[in-house]
């Protein structure tokens, strides 16, 4: 039976939405595209097409070198303003959308055009989220009671129209389920690692380095990093990019910390400048699940985490990581801690390794998606 399921699924067609406004040069600036790209080259293999809807216009198509042949980028067209364009985009593109089997989407902004596609032409709907949309709203802008509720709202259809979910925490999967009690099939799915690319190399780790990779919010806590690395003979490496980057280069020069802004790398890029570092750290205030969190572990870096959820499900303190609180006391003691002992590094190194090929390989996640998208047939 299963055999035939998947012969089946060779046969058929996926639509993937990407979220409002973002494109695959989006994805390339940002210097993600080779890590968002991988789970689809992989599903492509099972599919007989896959059709990526983005919102960048005609020079969307030149990045086509990333995919694999049978993905097919459909570029956005005709309107200019992405939200009309969105609500149109099932009318527009209903030659290919009336032909395929599977919509999916990739994060809850913008998810509407999928559900729209589905009510309109009666397909099998998957809503994916990598993190939840209003969980992270209502601490970004707390006060902002109506979008709040326009957003639940939006969460609302889209999980009651969805034929299956994928979150990737387990906190969001309790708070999914706990809030919108949906029907289709609900599977927890946590994000992928390309472990063939982020692997231990035969680097030399520059001694009494710091890494951080993610973008310069306030999300990540980075003003108190700095502020827990004041006086100690550490030095950082910021990857990344985000309005608070001038806030913290004058307070890393106020507190003479020495830090390396680094800007956006390419995701490929990434393993041998973290191969080159000692410790990675992610001080988040939240997080959905953290890729850039589950990259260092892949390289056997030892890792420090706040206790927040995402983070927590996947560092066991004392094993595979060091978890501590979000303050800048708490942060310091754990990095002290950490660099003063050759041997913790080394075995929280090597369990973190092992907790990524054993947990996220981009391999096993993706045949748990596709055993999902089977089972919708």
């Amino acid at each position: 039976m299963q055999n035939n399921t998947k012969a089946k699924l060779k046969e058929k067609s996926l639509a993937f939405f990407f979220s409002e406004g973002i494109s695959l040069k989006t994805w390339r600036d940002a210097g993600i595209i080779d890590r968002e790209v991988a789970l689809y080259n992989e599903l492509s293999k099972r599919f007989k097409r896959i059709y990526f809807f983005t919102y960048g216009e005609k020079e969307d198509l030149k990045f086509q070198s990333y995919l694999a042949d049978n993905i097919t980028i459909v570029p956005k067209k005709y309107i200019s303003r992405n939200l009309l364009y969105s609500l149109m985009l099932p009318f527009i593109h209903r030659k290919i959308l009336r032909d395929v089997e599977i919509l999916k989407t990739n994060q809850m902004y913008g998810a509407w055009s999928a559900v729209l596609t589905k009510l309109i032409y009666r397909k099998k709907l998957i809503i994916r989220t990598g993190y939840v949309l209003s969980i992270n709203f209502a601490k970004e802008k707390p006060r902002n009671r109506i979008k709040k509720r326009i957003i639940k709202f939006i969460e609302m259809l889209s999980y009651k129209a969805a034929d299956g979910i994928i979150t990737t925490s387990q906190t969001n999967f309790g708070y999914v389920k706990k809030n919108y009690k949906p029907t289709g099939i609900h599977v927890l799915i946590p994000n992928y690692v390309q472990t063939e690319v982020f692997k231990p190399l035969n680097s030399i780790r520059e001694k009494n380095s710091i890494c951080f990779i993610g973008r310069l919010t306030k999300q990540k806590n980075l003003l108190a990093l700095l502020e827990a690395l004041k006086a100690l003979p550490y030095s950082l490496s910021i990857i990344g990019s985000g309005q608070q980057e001038e806030q913290l280069k004058d307070l890393a020069n106020k507190n003479g910390v020495k830090v390396n802004f680094l800007g956006n790398i390419s995701n490929h890029e990434l393993p041998k400048i973290l191969n080159q570092h000692e410790i990675f750290i992610l001080p988040s205030l939240w997080e959905g699940m953290p890729k850039t969190l589950l990259e260092a572990m892949a390289c056997a870096m030892p890792v420090i985490g706040t206790r927040i959820n995402g983070t927590k499900e996947v560092i066991e303190h004392g094993r595979n990581g060091i978890l501590c609180n979000a303050d800048s006391n708490s942060i310091r003691e754990a990095i002290i801690n950490l660099m003063e002992d050759e041997a913790m590094k080394k075995r929280l190194g090597e369990n973190a390794r092992k907790t990524i090929v054993e947990n996220y390989s981009l391999d096993y996640l993706a045949d748990k998606e596709l055993k999902l998208m089977e089972g919708l047939l």
